[in-house]
């Protein structure tokens, strides 16, 4: 039997429904709370008990006295349909003055006051858009999907902008039903490789793969267009994608970007029309990452003018090469010997096979076989015994042999010079990153289209069974995620914008540095994603014909494809200590020191009790707040870092030593400061937005991303002093508030993404 409150209770009812709903109250809490109460001017001594009775930690309200709370809010539910949802005390107001109490709250200032203190010390001073309180009051959360203040294509036109018309020619195109590969045809590889193959040739058909090179033979020079083509088929079948690149983007990339005239003339044509298909023979079994410790060897024979490739073990032969079995020729990655000395490792052109496909004498290529995923691909290692090319196939961009056995570089010192070759092929990382989020973006797309047709339980006995995407546990899962994909994209499109547009040594290093820390995250979050919505989709998701099995399988990879994610952060984490990288000296660290004190001590103005103390929505929510945190967080632990650093040199222990026993710390900086970069870039973005619709909605997913993060790190906060556990809890409740917000309109959001629904593969949409 619903118990009939008085109308100094119902005010408050709503508050200590999401107070009690959202969690328990902690001790410094209840004290606040029993204050507050007792100040509240409308308030009889009897209602002043009641509400006290309500506040005991160790004897919270029984699910009976729960039960209560919900049918009295039920009860005015109709009332409460046709006013302004906009915050729990309007409610409590409302309540109130429903039952003919004299006087009216809502223009006695005392009472709403008394009701916004309590409101803020219960840490729900946000809108009414609360899952909690709209599923009581409404019975299921069906009926408050509104229709979107923004549409899917403002939202398309926003995140590609002039990369659309080329996304759209690209998804058009990988639409046929000749790109389509049915579960039955992945299922051999052969077949399937030859199907991959025929679809790569297609795309060269239509000029697909001509985009960044030079117009002399029929490109577009347009590397930036490369990465937008390379983004828009990750929509499509990622073996599709893969063999592209490794075609276009690693083999011809090589050629491009390390050869010359005579290289270009040659080879350049017949490598974007794939009659010429190639491979980048670079990792080896025995060196992965480490490719300065590669043990391929081209040594050049001065007698012969030819140049030997060998390889001196079983573990030194080129492991996992994409287009291994289809290649005509390779780029091998190799120690160049000249006369006795080693220049270091060098790109070299080596025919694989003759007209008849038959592998050329000295060259063994062996099937990686099946492997978890990518089975479109003809994976394989290389072996060479004593392979000998002419000399003019040395890709001689940035290190040439004379015919006389002279060698000249217009890079003088060898690492430079090493890295720089590395530097020039860093367009692979750049699309690996971009694929990785496109991924991410279709795996979202099928698990919120499905969670709003999926039907799981009713609220009450006899009404309609909820949405599974009106579970609050769901938007946690799926949101998350949404929310750091949108901001992934915009950090992304800053690093896209910027390789097209570098032009000096320092915009190299940094775009290098980016490509590699956004590559890795990416990556990473590809994977989390891609699991998540798998399980959101139940059985469904492990089902073939829904397409996650596929996609998570050939994602996979990434983590390790373009570098392994763990040692690509500690190049971020070395490139933020740059200016101090040649030795590490007492003099050099104290100089980093004072360095990053300067930048260190402008964020220790926040170290102060109100900002730590400070739950109020408006700060809260402010992208101040956000940008500043995220900034303090990485600022501290690069002076932390620099400081452990110079600590051990101090020590006189060996550099290499003093890298391995801060590598944790490295790579944890690396993310902080891409999650950083990745913020403000989104924020940019929003800031040039003239719809004020569209510009709510992208702030809501850009707040949500910033207080997850923010939350995510919050032992490190609290362990600074940052702010405080109150703080920490009320910043919680925001971003519970803020899927809320979100909810009405995620389909808006993932359409957004502007995925053609025939390669979103889920059969499970079509029911």
């Amino acid at each position: 039997m619903r118990e009939n409150y008085s109308p100094g209770v119902l005010s408050v009812l709503p508050l200590f429904y999401v107070g009690w709903a959202d969690s328990v109250l902690g001790p410094s809490e209840q004290k606040l709370i029993l204050d507050k109460i007792d100040n509240m001017p409308h308030l009889s001594e009897s209602d002043k008990n009641l509400l006290k009775s309500w506040t005991d930690q160790n004897n919270p309200p029984s699910e009976e006295i729960f039960k209560n709370w919900s049918l009295s809010l039920k009860q005015f539910k109709d009332d409460w349909a046709g006013a302004q949802k906009d915050s729990l005390i309007n409610l409590g107001i409302l309540m109130a003055q429903k039952t003919n109490v004299k006087g009216d709250y809502s223009q006695n200032p005392k009472v709403f006051n008394a009701l916004r203190d309590l409101e803020f010390v219960l840490g729900v001073d946000e809108p009414l858009n609360s899952n909690i309180l709209e599923q009581t009051l409404q019975g299921s959360t069906t009926d408050y999907i509104q229709k979107s203040p923004f549409t899917s294509t403002q939202i398309v036109d926003f995140l590609y902008g002039k990369n659309l018309p080329l996304m759209n020619k690209i998804t058009a195109l990988i639409s046929d039903p000749f790109f389509h590969n049915s579960e039955e045809q992945r299922r051999n590889k052969d077949d399937y490789r030859n199907r991959i193959l025929d679809q790569a040739m297609k795309l060269a058909e239509h000029e697909v793969s001509y985009h960044p090179f030079p117009s002399n033979f029929g490109g577009n020079d347009n590397s930036s267009d490369t990465t937008v083509v390379f983004e828009s088929l990750a929509f499509g079948d990622i073996s599709l994608l893969i063999k592209f690149g490794v075609q276009f983007g690693l083999f011809g990339g090589s050629i491009h970007m390390l050869g010359t005239k005579i290289h270009h003339d040659r080879f350049m044509k017949d490598m974007m029309s794939l009659d010429l298909p190639g491979c980048f023979a670079m990792t080896e079994t025995g060196h992965g990452s480490n490719v300065r410790g590669l043990e391929t060897t081209a040594t050049y024979d001065k007698e012969t003018d030819e140049f030997i490739i060998h390889t001196p073990s079983h573990e030194a032969g080129k492991e996992y090469i994409g287009n291994a079995l289809h290649s005509k020729m390779a780029v091998v990655f190799a120690q160049l010997i000249v006369g006795e000395e080693n220049k270091g490792v060098h790109a070299l052109l080596v025919p694989l096979r003759n007209e008849k496909h038959e592998e050329l004498p000295g060259v063994t290529v062996k099937d990686n076989g099946y492997k978890m995923g990518l089975n479109g691909v003809d994976n394989g290692r290389i072996w060479f015994d004593n392979v000998r090319i002419p000399r003019e196939n040395l890709l001689d961009k940035y290190g040439h042999v004379d015919k006389d056995g002279n060698y000249s570089s217009p890079i003088k010192k060898s690492s430079k010079r090493f890295f720089t070759m590395l530097g020039a092929l860093v367009q692979g990382r750049v699309c690996i990153a971009l694929a990785s989020n496109s991924a991410a973006k279709k795996a979202l797309t099928v698990a919120i289209k499905y969670a709003l047709k999926r039907r799981q339980f009713s609220q009450t006995d006899g009404t309609e069974e909820t949405l599974i995407l009106d579970y609050p546990n769901h938007q946690k899962r799926l949101f998350s995620r949404l929310s750091r994909t949108y901001a992934y994209h915009f950090g992304l499109q800053a690093l896209r914008e910027k390789f097209a547009n570098q032009k000096t040594d320092e915009d190299i290093r940094k775009v290098e540095s980016l490509a590699a820390g956004l590559k890795a995250l990416a990556s990473w979050h590809a994977t989390d994603t891609i699991q998540e919505c798998r399980e959101a989709c139940g059985g469904k998701g492990y089902l073939s014909e829904n397409g996650f099995a596929n996609i998570k399988a050939d994602t996979d990879i990434f983590a390790t494809f373009e570098g392994d994610n763990h040692v690509l952060l500690q190049l971020v984490a070395k490139g933020l200590l740059t200016e101090f990288r040649s030795e590490f000296s007492d003099g050099g660290f104290m100089s980093i020191v004072r360095y990053l004190s300067g930048r260190f001590s402008t964020r220790m103005s926040e170290l102060n009790p109100y900002a730590a103390r400070n739950t109020n929505s408006d700060h809260l929510l402010s992208s101040e707040f956000h940008l500043s945190a995220m900034e303090y967080h990485e600022n501290k632990l690069l002076f932390s870092l620099a400081n452990r650093m110079r600590n051990y040199i101090k020590k006189r222990v060996d550099p290499n030593i003093t890298y391995a026993k801060v590598q944790n710390h490295m790579v944890t900086l690396a993310k902080a400061s891409i999650e950083f970069f990745c913020m403000k870039e989104f924020y940019s973005a929003i800031d040039e937005i003239k719809d004020s619709e569209l510009k709510k909605a992208m702030s809501k997913m850009a707040k949500l991303y910033a207080l997850e993060y923010i939350y995510e790190n919050r032992g490190f906060f609290l362990e600074n002093d940052y702010f405080n556990g109150g703080k920490s809890k009320a910043i919680r409740k925001q971003i519970e508030n803020l899927r809320s917000k979100i909810r009405p309109y995620a389909e808006t959001y993932v359409d957004g993404f502007g995925i053609p629904k025939n390669l979103l593969d889920a059969q499970v949409l079509e029911s």
